[in-house]
């Protein structure tokens, strides 16, 4: 279990990097593009990738396959956590509605693509080294972790109802306004 914790947290975080990487390459006015009220992280990426590991091995054996699987299962991933975030927080952290081929903004088939592509550097690359590295995390570590992990996001969950996804910038005060 411990292994899936840091698993999923590896690859919000990851999620998290990406999802800033893509704001300042698209130049978007929100660039921090995190969900939680602390930690830098991004579920909607622990989640997907947690389905794709969860992927059976003959699927995972084939490019093509993984590829294919990945893009489906977490596509589905992103609409379930799309409803989640705007029934339980009140938000929306994405929103595809201006792209072709989407699902009421909450999928779409190029985010869709990038899914599947995300799949096999996640599968080939990453998860061989992660596995090994998050096995070897002793539980002391692993429960106070997992333990604020919950509290961050609980917290973030309740400010997200009552303040939208303006609630987690809070560091924004701290930041000389050219730099925002």
């Amino acid at each position: 279990m411990a292994v899936f914790f840091w698993q999923f947290f590896f690859y919000s975080f990851c999620g998290f990097l990406l999802e800033v990487a893509f704001a300042r390459a698209i130049h978007s006015s929100k660039r921090d593009r995190k969900c939680h009220l602390l930690l830098p992280v991004c579920p909607v990426y622990g989640v997907g990738a947690l389905a794709i590991l969860a992927l059976p091995a003959a699927v995972k054996a084939s490019p093509v396959l993984l590829f294919l699987a990945g893009a489906a299962v977490c596509t589905l991933v992103e609409w379930c956590l799309s409803l989640f975030y705007e029934r339980a927080a009140g938000v929306a952290f994405w929103d595809y509605r201006a792209l072709p081929l989407n699902l009421g903004g909450r999928v779409c088939l190029l985010f869709s693509l990038f899914w599947g592509l995300l799949s096999l550097p996640l599968t080939y690359g990453l998860e061989p080294i992660l596995s090994q590295w998050a096995a070897a995390i002793p539980a002391a570590v692993t429960i106070p972790a997992a333990l604020f992990y919950l509290g961050d996001a609980a917290t973030s969950l309740f400010l997200l109802r009552r303040g939208g996804t303006e609630a987690l910038r809070w560091y924004v005060r701290f930041i000389p306004s050219a730099a925002r």
